[in-house]
């Protein structure tokens, strides 16, 4: 990745301003993911991302080459493998590799992300307590028991070029999405999370009153618009403005900063690697990248410390870099209970099941998931007012490449289905909901879906099919209905939900067992907890429709007693729905390689020839779809 640099420096002389020069390298991680060992427990073997085991070793090489070295993690740590659902579920007291890692590292601070809180207040209070540094959260308030700290004012004894110590007190603040609280429907009424500028405003004059030198923001946020609006969930450019900060560290989207990742705007350099003139840094996911600040402090006679100059860099963890015996060590117990656990044997199925055409509706997973949840919520709305009505079902798909990169995707050949087959469809801890929609309603909602593909006219040729800003988390496949999709006509929505084209509907020929859906029909959607948050896309729509059961099952549990009870389990191939043909007509689709030896599967699903263009630079393979 580039480096950057930035240089302040008044071009007077040492002696003529009696100025002292004290060099202070940042490292950071975030989005860690209870990325541990570099192990891939869904195909049961060692791979994925370079994880703590690896990065540690970077994290020991840069640090020896500084005199001043300070370490930060920017949160979402402790979800994200079976290893650390497994740990979640596990006895209080058991110990939890991911802190002990860190306290073996010697983290100076870290801030909390959103999916901190995926295992509930209680379970994270207990985990962090563990901890030997401070969690940060700024802009999160607890309503009741402890909360965490908002800021952090480490007393360091550094350095200066000369040899001469000295103590700085370095302030650290950290921030989360204000829409956390919101997201986490378990956390309803036990926090309040508040914009994300509108604290560090707040707070920070208290942090410099307090003696700060300099502070350094823990930014669990994207990067995007300096002049980002109240709530925003992607702020850290935003917050790079605000006065008393000197340095940001920033997370949550995934993204690598300074590098391509992120285009150059106004206020943002992803070549210098600065956010409003500020030295800043996103270092990936998983432990994919290091991030690196290394910053020139000067001291005036008379005056305090300043930034006079940085270089940043995101530097990617080599997969070969050697693993940390002592990370090892420390997982190794943990490790070893979740591969046991997930090797457990639950049925048997007779198709292959495969993500690669997840965003074409090809996809036996969300099939088999969309099975077990009607299976349930009709055993629980069974009795009742809402007996008659029928089940539908939907699920979107969470390894669809993307960020992943081209191997995050599911492929689980037929024959047996174990534990870990049913996490690699289901990675979330969401519960399952019903809600009660009417046809008008569930039109709605796939026209919100339908949004994720880019509008192609007839006769254009390989034209990209889908939306980038598209996440495919969004992307539902609805079980019991079939309907078609007209790419002809624009997007009705964007990715936020916000209304793009109030007279576009791309949703035709709806039907519910060969009939067509009149708009006033009702109908129980089998769906999850996460679709009732504040979750952007459909965040208005399920206000408006009736919640039928609320329950604490989580959908992974509901999955694994689904398949255990029917032992074997077949998925139609041929999906429920379609594009509108469009004759002399092509699109381009990207998915991973791995398609290949399912392409026959593909082709019957989607009714018309598929080509394989070879792959691109990236890893990911160019399909082109004839419409």
């Amino acid at each position: 990745m580039p480096d950057g640099c930035g240089d302040i420096d008044r071009g007077k002389s040492d002696s003529a301003l009696a100025t002292t020069w004290l060099d202070l390298r940042i490292l950071a991680t975030s989005d860690l993911h209870m990325q541990v060992l570099s192990y891939d427990y869904y195909a049961d073997k060692a791979g994925g991302q370079p994880g703590m085991a690896r990065i540690s070793s970077l994290i020991d090489i840069r640090r020896k080459e500084a005199r001043n070295c300070l370490l930060f993690d920017n949160g979402d740590t402790f979800q994200g493998t079976p290893m650390g659902d497994f740990l979640a579920r596990s006895p209080a007291g058991t110990s939890h590799p991911a802190i002990e890692a860190m306290n073996i590292l010697g983290y100076d601070a870290a801030a909390l992300g959103n999916h901190d809180f995926n295992y509930g207040l209680r379970y994270l209070r207990a985990l962090t307590s563990k901890a030997r540094f401070p969690f940060l959260a700024a802009n999160l308030h607890v309503r009741n028991g402890p909360g965490f700290k908002p800021y952090t004012i480490l007393r360091r004894n550094l350095i200066d070029r000369s040899g001469i110590e000295h103590q700085l007190s370095i302030g650290v603040i950290g921030l989360l999405p204000p829409q956390t609280a919101a997201w986490d429907t378990q956390l309803a009424g036990q926090v309040e999370c508040l914009d994300i500028l509108e604290t560090a405003q707040r707070i920070l004059p208290r942090i410099k009153a307090e003696g700060a030198d300099i502070i350094i923001a823990l930014a669990h946020s994207g990067i995007e618009s300096i002049a980002s609006g109240p709530g925003s969930e992607n702020a850290a450019a935003a917050l790079a403005a605000v006065p008393q900060i000197d340095v940001v560290i920033a997370g949550h989207a995934h993204q690598v900063f300074p590098g391509p990742d992120i285009a150059a705007r106004p206020g943002i350099d992803p070549v210098l690697g600065a956010l409003s003139g500020k030295p800043a840094v996103m270092p990936g996911f998983g432990g994919s990248h290091l991030g690196r600040i290394d910053l020139r402090l000067c001291r005036k006679r008379g005056q305090g410390w300043q930034v006079s100059g940085f270089l940043t860099r995101a530097e990617a963890v080599p997969q070969d870099m050697p693993v940390d015996r002592r990370i090892m060590a420390t997982a190794s117990a943990a490790h070893h209970a979740t591969r046991r656990r997930l090797g457990g044997r639950v049925g048997h199925s007779s198709s292959a099941i495969f993500s690669h055409g997840a965003l074409l509706g090809a996809d036996p997973g969300l099939r088999l998931i969309n099975m077990a949840q009607m299976w349930y919520i009709r055993q629980r709305l069974s009795r009742g007012r809402n007996r008659d009505i029928p089940v539908l079902s939907a699920a979107a798909p969470y390894r669809a490449g993307g960020r992943g990169g081209p191997n995050f995707y599911t492929d689980i050949p037929a024959g047996p289905l174990r534990l870990r087959n049913l996490s690699d469809l289901y990675c979330f801890p969401n519960r399952i909901c019903a809600l009660k929609i009417t046809g008008a309603q569930l039109t709605d909602w796939l026209e919100r879906t339908a949004s994720l593909f880019r509008r192609v006219s007839p006769g254009q040729k390989d034209v990209p099919l889908i939306d980038p800003d598209f996440p495919a988390y969004n992307f539902d496949l609805i079980s019991g209905i079939s309907w078609q999709v007209d790419l002809s006509r624009p997007a009705r929505f964007h990715a936020d939900g916000r209304l793009a084209d109030p007279a576009a509907f791309r949703v035709t020929r709806l039907r519910h067992r060969g009939r067509a859906v009149d708009p006033d029909e009702a109908f129980i959607l089998a769906t999850n907890s996460f679709r009732l948050s504040a979750c952007g896309l459909f965040e208005d729509l399920t206000r408006q429709c009736e919640l039928l059961y609320e329950g604490q099952a989580h959908t992974t549990d509901i999955l694994r007693n689904y398949v255990r009870q029917r032992r074997h389990v077949a998925m139609q191939e041929r999906g429920n729905w379609q594009f509108v043909r469009m004759p002399g007509t092509t699109a381009l689709f990207r998915t991973g390689p791995g398609v290949l030896k399912h392409l026959h599967a593909l082709i019957r699903h989607h009714g018309r020839a598929i080509e394989a263009l070879g792959r691109a630079e990236d890893g990911f393979l160019r399909l082109r779809l004839h419409l």
